[in-house]
């Protein structure tokens, strides 16, 4: 996420380093190089000028305070901006209405919508502990009612069934009654995707918002597609008054652009972020936090609250305990972590959260190895070997090497790289053992300003 970005704001931060003042001739170049950079990521150059013009007010004569130099006061400056132009604050959905609080979803065909659909229920059923009900409108493509009527039952809510002969209006009527007959908290209406915004589908959608009059209307917003998406979102805005929006695929190509543009140019705030296909994968918009993550120092927050929801507390604890008494860290506790890692998404989701640089450089050497084709190959490897190779690995020599692959359906070299990879693991992990290890750790990531 914003990987392309990143690098080019580091670059262009390192002409004003070393300074003992920042004034308009030292951080000349730098802004520079940093319009260029937000160009690149497809940002809206209105939002460009404005991002450009307030850094440059802010860094023009500021004085170097002695815990910080111009470096650190410049990224703190920039860090700000973006902060402000994504929209300062949090914002969270209003849940505070009469039940069943009615959210309605659009967006275009190809654009995450169903899926996000299904992550947003998960997530009111899990953080907010709320019961979901979920319905499509979209009779124009029975494939993607069935989509949603799929991902519902495999997050345990409510699937309000709907089919082509029916009419939006009366499933969207049919919907809601079912939903205060059953005392339901939420009900999200999926309503139809198309290739691109056409009258009909406007139309639509008005009559939809018309009729279930949600308090929540919220855009599902492709971050792949730029600027173009926000065009777009701008043409659904204008027919229907937009509450938030949802940037989906954050996993992918994203250069930025969308993020960075979408409250100045909508003046709509960003409610969600999605990466991934699992339901999981959604987690609230925290502008100062994604600021952050565009800088390179990382997302310390989101990722511990990332931790504490999807791991199981009991298996850390133990873990905690064997190395506080001096043992040694095995193959079993090194399957048991890349299970953990799976359940919150992978090795690379976790990684684009902690900061560049300082102590997390050791973790984040990990990040081009451990992706998840390769940690499901490495437990299927774990799961080939005996209960005494996995509490002594030493032992893993040639043909226990040879079996080991057979029996995983692996190569030798495969199950070589696993070893290797669970040394660097197990080295990490005795220095994490000793004492106040972790609490410097911590220290080191939450030091936003880096020299």
């Amino acid at each position: 996420m914003f990987d392309n970005l990143t690098a080019r704001l580091k670059q262009s931060f390192k002409n004003i380093r070393g300074q003992g003042r920042l004034s308009e001739h030292n951080i000349k170049e730098s802004l520079r190089e940093v319009k260029k950079a937000l160009i690149e990521a497809d940002v809206a150059y209105p939002v460009v000028k404005a991002i450009i013009e307030q850094v440059r007010q802010g860094a023009i004569g500021q004085k170097v305070t002695e815990s910080l130099a111009p470096g650190q006061a410049f990224i703190k400056i920039v860090n700000d901006t973006l902060t402000s132009i994504m929209g300062e604050n949090l914002s969270e959905l209003n849940l505070s209405t009469h039940t069943p609080t009615i959210i309605m979803v659009a967006g275009l065909q190809g654009s995450g919508k169903t899926t996000t659909v299904a992550k947003l229920a998960y997530w009111l059923k899990q953080q907010k502990n709320k019961s979901v009900l979920v319905t499509s409108t979209d009779i124009h493509r029975p494939a993607a009612i069935l989509q949603l009527e799929n991902l519902a039952k495999s997050i345990d809510v409510i699937f309000h069934i709907s089919n082509p002969s029916e009419t939006p209006t009366y499933i969207v009527e049919t919907a809601i009654q079912a939903a205060r007959n059953k005392g339901i908290d939420v009900v999200i209406i999926d309503t139809a995707g198309r290739l691109h915004v056409d009258t009909a589908m406007m139309d639509e959608i008005r009559t939809i918002y018309a009729v279930s009059n949600p308090i929540e209307s919220l855009f599902v917003l492709d971050s792949m597609m730029g600027q173009d998406a926000v065009k777009t979102a701008k043409g659904f805005n204008e027919a229907i008054p937009l509450t938030g929006v949802i940037l989906s695929k954050m996993d992918g190509d994203a250069r930025g652009g969308a993020a960075l543009s979408v409250k100045f140019t909508l003046d709509k705030p960003i409610k969600f972020i999605g990466s991934g296909e699992k339901v999981t994968a959604l987690e609230p918009f925290y502008p100062d936090r994604i600021a952050s993550r565009i800088l390179g120092m990382g997302d310390v927050l989101s990722l511990v609250e990332e931790v504490q929801r999807h791991t199981d507390q009991k298996v850390i604890q133990k873990l905690n305990q064997k190395l506080q008494k001096g043992k040694k860290f095995d193959l079993e506790d090194f399957l048991a972590q890349l299970i953990q890692m799976d359940n919150m998404g992978g090795m690379e989701q976790l990684l684009s959260k902690l900061p560049e640089g300082n102590s997390a450089a050791l973790l984040a050497g990990a990040k081009s190895t451990l992706n998840k084709k390769l940690t499901s190959q490495m437990q299927a490897i774990i799961r080939s070997m005996t209960k005494k190779e996995r509490l002594f690995p030493d032992i893993i020599q040639g043909s226990r090497k040879r079996r080991i692959a057979g029996g995983s359906g692996t190569q030798i070299q495969d199950v070589n790289r696993l070893l290797k990879q669970f040394n660097q693991m197990q080295k990490m992990m005795k220095r994490f053992s000793k004492p106040g290890s972790m609490n410097k750790l911590l220290q080191g990531l939450q030091n936003p300003y880096p020299r």
